[in-house]
């Protein structure tokens, strides 16, 4: 069965993001086998650390390398994405064997992004996350849901309304057609 790991860019256990990915997971979990990544624990990236590279990266590279796809749910900060998720991605990008970067846990997989932010809905982030992805050659899907909270964002749970469900469930397809199409 394909793999899909969920990865919200707040570390916060009720984020927004952490919800918006629940929805998703729950509709996917059906057919693949779905799971967060718990990365709280990551040291910050320091080359001088790096090989051999701490347990925490090691963990977190074997679950994005097992996995077949990757669902990254981004808040927006200051019109960017998250320290963590950059720290992680960070991770990601850098070679598991010394100086070969094709080694590179998060290289080549396939992404699906979503957003629940402020008024913007996460265009920013989800524009610069996009780029940074497209760089490590992984393959973003064209799909993406975003979902502003405006008046919301006072409020701990978060509630899509009939559009924002259509996006999501349509972000879900392309991402289930993509899996299959592997």
């Amino acid at each position: 069965m394909k793999k899909i790991l969920f990865i919200s860019g707040s570390l916060r256990s009720e984020s927004y993001n952490t919800q918006l990915l629940r929805y998703a997971f729950d509709k996917l979990s059906k057919s693949f086998d779905c799971s967060f990544l718990d990365y709280g624990d990551l040291p910050l990236l320091n080359q001088d650390e790096e090989f051999p590279a701490p347990v925490a990266v090691k963990r977190v590279r074997k679950a994005v390398g097992e996995a077949d796809a990757l669902w990254i749910g981004s808040p927006e900060y200051n019109h960017s994405y998250s320290a963590a998720v950059k720290n992680l991605i960070d991770w990601l990008s850098r070679p598991v064997i010394e100086g070969d970067y094709s080694t590179a846990a998060g290289r080549g997989k396939l992404v699906a992004l979503s957003s629940a932010a402020g008024s913007s809905g996460g265009s920013f982030s989800l524009s610069k996350l996009r780029e940074l992805l497209e760089m490590l050659d992984c393959e973003v899907l064209e799909e993406q849901t975003q979902v502003a909270l405006g008046a919301r964002f006072s409020k701990s749970e978060l509630i899509l309304n009939e559009d924002e469900i259509a996006q999501l469930e349509k972000e879900c397809a392309a991402l289930f057609k993509a899996l299959n199409g592997r």
